[in-house]
């Protein structure tokens, strides 16, 4: 049987961020549909943010606790893994989705559980999971935040081996005796944290020459001395050309084979090389777009070409991280709001509302190793390569106060970049343990293009780790 009903907005896909498009324009009163295919709530509940740091809570406190006098000989026995996991479980809700929906339920959106295909210009076509269908209609925006999904790269076996993506890492129900991480970046750095603090014996295969290559190179070289440190093996400069395993996922060994003929034997493998848009199979042929491509958007979030399509979260390819996905949901959702009343953006448009402008000069990220890494903005390499004439302020964190009393033998980086002509902060770069909430401040700085002389005038509290600010900001002044 197939059913026609229409709606304001549909938005396909239930993560954080199609969630919040449908909580912003549910509280502009239009009426929306929410379309998803598996659990409510999306990758970062049950596959990614929730579970992972679940993982890595314990790993980084315990790291923590063993850096003090007088509570580390507490804490030198192994973590009680299954603990660990079943907190896991806890949060990620036993990966039943009752929450969510009853969320979306109390808003006021119409989920509707199944596949969504694009037919045509604002129309959707919902293939259930009892077979039944739905044709769906927008008055006025279908918005299209499906996520991304893990790409398997191609290496020979590899398709056959049942390798491991970010999904199997964080939902394992057992810590596997050798794991294979292929990849150095988010994704491989904070697995391999957490399996080898788990129980695992974990080797770490990177095709670079280091660690977290996106960041400033100092972040990688600690993460790397770190987790080398904890028991890990890590092979930069390294390519796997082939992956053996008879008879797939959990029958056995899995073999990798390098580049220079040398063989790698583990118990699991994860492959955490990148990310592909989950838009293969979602109809954008109809709207003259290409299925699995990356859709790009203005700064609203609308798709270029098509005035009534969205594109928010990975699926736009601006900043692949809930956090940002969930900023472009509320920019999408006013926007949307403000077209549907016909009030133009520039008119309506209070406090940059209906403009993503931070996807371009202040995202912020943590890395969940230990150390921790946080960085906002520019790295000095991406800044020197816009064309800015920038000067690049370093500063050894464990020489701050604070950051000896938060725990013997601390180690630490700092990094700000400042723009030499604006004299503002174009980027900022922490490791160490910790540092994770100094990112918020730094993000202020950034997005809000606060002037060194008024930087100067925040004064941050001592005994704090917050002190490299003004530590940043001396060594500035007197170079």
């Amino acid at each position: 049987m197939t059913r026609a009903v229409e709606y304001d907005v549909v938005v396909l896909g239930a993560g954080p961020v199609g969630e919040n498009v449908a909580d912003r324009t549910r509280a502009a009163g239009l009426s929306t549909a929410v379309v998803e295919s598996e659990l409510i709530g999306g990758e970062c509940s049950y596959w990614a943010c929730m579970p992972s740091k679940a993982l890595l809570r314990p790993v980084i406190a315990r790291a923590d606790a063993r850096r003090l006098p007088g509570l580390n000989g507490a804490v030198q026995g192994p973590l009680d893994t299954q603990a660990v996991l079943a907190r896991r479980d806890e949060q990620t809700s036993h990966w039943k989705d009752d929450g969510q929906v009853g969320w979306l339920d109390s808003i006021g959106a119409r989920v509707y559980r199944g596949r969504g295909v694009l037919h045509g210009a604002r129309k959707v076509t919902v293939h259930g999971p009892e077979g039944e269908h739905h044709t769906l209609t927008a008055r006025h925006a279908v918005v299209v935040s499906t996520g991304s999904r893990a790409v398997l790269p191609d290496i020979p076996g590899l398709a056959g081996a049942g390798a491991w993506t970010s999904r199997e890492a964080t939902s394992a129900r057992e810590a596997p005796g050798r794991l294979a991480v292929v990849g150095g970046g988010v994704v491989g750095v904070e697995m391999a944290t957490a399996w080898q603090a788990l129980g695992s014996q974990v080797t770490l295969l990177v095709r670079g020459p280091g660690l977290l290559p996106r960041m400033e190179p100092f972040v990688g070289e600690h993460v790397a001395e770190a987790l080398t440190e904890a028991g890990a093996t890590i092979r930069t400069d390294t390519a796997v050309t082939a992956v053996e395993r008879q008879g797939g996922a959990g029958s056995g060994p899995v073999t990798l084979v390098l580049g220079d003929g040398e063989r790698i034997e583990a118990d699991e493998v994860l492959i955490a090389t990148g990310r592909a848009p989950r838009t293969e199979a979602i109809g954008l042929e109809t709207v003259g777009l290409e299925p699995g491509s990356w859709l790009t958007v203005d700064d609203s979030c609308r798709v270029k070409g098509v005035d009534w399509l969205y594109a928010v979260g990975d699926v736009n390819h601006r900043a692949l991280l809930t956090h940002q996905g969930k900023y472009q949901a509320r920019i999408a959702g006013a926007a949307i709001a403000a077209r549907a009343q016909h009030v133009p953006l520039l008119e309506s448009d209070r406090w940059g509302a209906h403009s993503a402008t931070a996807d371009h000069d202040a995202v912020p990220q943590v890395v969940f190793t230990d150390p921790e890494a946080a960085a906002v903005g520019l790295s000095l390499a991406e800044a020197e390569r816009a064309g800015h004439r920038v000067r690049a302020v370093d500063y050894d964190l464990a020489s701050v106060a604070g950051a000896g009393l938060y725990a013997e033998n601390y180690r630490g980086h700092a990094r700000m970049v400042v723009d030499l002509d604006r004299e503002i902060l174009l980027g900022v770069t922490f490791v160490g343990s910790g540092v994770g909430e100094l990112l918020h401040s730094a993000t202020i700085a950034v997005a809000g293009e606060v002037p060194i002389e008024r930087l100067w005038h925040a004064v941050p509290s001592y005994p704090t780790i917050s002190e490299i600010w003004l530590r940043l900001l001396e060594t500035y002044r007197e170079g």
